[in-house]
């Protein structure tokens, strides 16, 4: 049988005037995701996009695997199409979901007409599919609230289409439609999780990783690596830009009081990442912060970081508790690399006290001793910029 893959939108339906380039956008996603598994015809109807193999040689499954990690599409099936005639849907829906059918105690038919010149309505095909496959398979009983298997029937211009109940997809809006911005990756759970979730609503990433050799190891950076690699599946390819900060937090510890080394330290990042930003075209910077988390990640301590930006600071993560975190590493595949026992910069020369009430005013004075655009400067300069692929 000719399978197709069934891609249903989800918020993209309320784009008005803008949806058609949101869709466009789309499909090119799933065109560049599926590419590597053959060749396929990608189109667009009625709220779905179609996913359709051309040559026998194609692989499906991970055609679909891949769909259903592509931002902007909210459930997928894999369907199919037949004459629209309620015989030739009922001989699909036998032989296409027979041995679910045979397995199941139980079941319903569901069907959705969009073609209004298909001479029954919903409910009548429901109803004459649903009789046909009971007398074909009578071991079912029919149950219209909690059935074990649910038939879905679409009517639509093309063709017909079967399939078995759904399954839930990424959401989101499509990777390149919300701009683009630079992330802000550490070795930890939460930064993984907020680039993921900042990308979810179609915005194009620049990762960015700050390296502290010798304090940070090899096995660190190589860490970091795997888990841009493991957000490649939800986000695309990717770049990584590989700041070298050791100098800048030496230069730190030599000179600035104590309890101001992490928020100094991340006034740094924030000037580097906008320099990065202003490079490739990037709107906003995106962090992993979570309030009220560390010492630094009080309002205060924000406030003093994000005052050397004139970008948009997005947090995405900010007021949500550890455990949900966790949940979506998990869901997502990062969770597992994230805990490995190699650190990051962040935990170089962590201070015994830090500031947790600090004003901007007094971080500036602290970190006026160090000659702060030469330091920047030299840490852009020896960026290492590494891409990612599926």
């Amino acid at each position: 049988m000719h399978e197709i893959i069934l891609c249903k939108l989800g918020e993209i339906v309320l784009k008005g005037l803008n949806r058609h380039s949101f869709e466009m956008k789309l499909m090119s996603n799933i065109r560049r995701r599926t590419q590597r598994y053959g060749k396929f015809k990608i189109y667009s109807r009625q709220s779905t996009i179609y996913v359709e193999p051309v040559e026998e040689t194609c692989d499906l499954n991970a055609a679909y695997d891949a769909c259903k990690k592509v931002f902007g599409i909210i459930a997928i099936a894999r369907a199919v199409p037949c004459a629209k005639e309620k015989e030739a849907i009922f001989a699909t829906a036998k032989e296409y979901l027979g041995p679910a059918l045979l397995a199941a105690k139980s079941f319903k038919v569901e069907s959705k007409r969009s073609d209004k010149s298909f001479p029954m309505g919903s409910i009548q095909l429901s109803q004459w599919v649903g009789g046909a496959l009971h007398d074909a398979f009578p071991h079912l009983t029919v149950d219209v609230h909690t059935p074990e298997l649910t038939v879905y029937l679409e009517v639509r211009e093309d063709a017909a289409y079967v399939h078995g109940p759904a399954e839930a997809a990424a959401g989101g809006l499509p990777i390149g439609m919300g701009g683009h911005a630079v992330s802000l990756l550490s070795g930890g759970i939460d930064s993984p999780v907020s680039s993921y979730m900042i990308a979810k609503r179609g915005v194009q990433l620049e990762l960015l990783h700050f390296a502290s050799p010798p304090y940070t190891s090899e096995q660190a950076r190589e860490k970091v690596l795997q888990l841009a690699q493991e957000l490649t599946v939800w986000c695309g390819r990717l770049t990584v830009h590989v700041v070298p900060f050791t100098e800048i937090q030496e230069e730190i510890r030599r000179k600035c009081p104590e309890d101001h080394f992490t928020l100094i330290m991340r006034r740094f990042m924030m000037r580097i990442a906008e320099d990065i930003a202003a490079h490739n075209e990037c709107k906003a910077i995106v962090t992993g912060e979570n309030l009220g988390q560390v010492a630094s990640q009080t309002m205060e301590a924000m406030a003093c970081t994000q005052d050397v930006t004139h970008l948009p600071v997005l947090q995405p993560l900010i007021g949500m508790d550890k455990r949900d975190i966790v949940k979506i590493a998990r869901e997502i595949g990062t969770f597992d690399t994230s805990i490995l026992p190699y650190e990051d910069c962040c935990t170089v020369f962590t201070p015994r006290h830090p500031k947790t009430r600090p004003t901007v005013a007094e971080v500036a004075e602290a970190e006026s001793a160090l000659d702060i655009d030469a330091l920047v400067r030299e840490a852009v300069d020896g960026i290492e910029r590494i891409r990612i692929d599926l």
